[in-house]
């Protein structure tokens, strides 16, 4: 696994330091995402703004990024701590993307898939409510 994993994201769930891998189709891996989203407290998901849930299978780094990066998840956008009244003239959605191929790579069962899908939504979610990763690492979500 490379060593420049970005910091505070949960990476290897326990037991798959060694792990070669799981392999699950794209219908159990979007199964896993949405049954991720529909964990989140009622009250929690009604205060989301504006936001869309994307899954992708790689994340590509930006031109002056380590070609090596990898994410497990990425939020993109402005979060709600952030927004002004200028805000809402027509932005559009923030992004929330949860990449496939590197979670299935760290994880060596179904049930670690689930469980590292879920704590990279929650991760990224909270990132929406403007929780850096600091906090999130205080809060024991790494």
């Amino acid at each position: 696994m490379p060593a420049n994993l970005p910091p505070g994201l949960p990476i290897v769930p326990d037991g798959a330091s060694n792990s070669p891998g799981f392999d699950m189709s794209e219908t159990d891996f979007e199964a896993a995402v949405s049954d991720a989203l529909d964990m989140i407290p009622a009250d929690i998901a009604r205060a989301m703004d504006n936001v869309a849930v994307f899954i992708e299978d790689d994340y590509t780094p930006q031109p002056g990024e380590d070609p090596d990066t990898v994410l497990l998840g990425l939020y993109e956008g402005v979060p709600l701590t952030e927004r002004d009244s200028w805000w809402d003239a027509g932005s559009l959605p923030d992004r929330i993307t949860i990449y496939r191929q590197p979670i299935l790579d760290i994880c060596s069962s179904r049930e670690d898939v689930v469980e590292e899908v879920a704590v990279t939504v929650v991760h990224e979610i909270a990132h929406h409510f403007g929780i850096d990763d600091d906090r999130l690492h205080e809060l024991g979500w790494d």
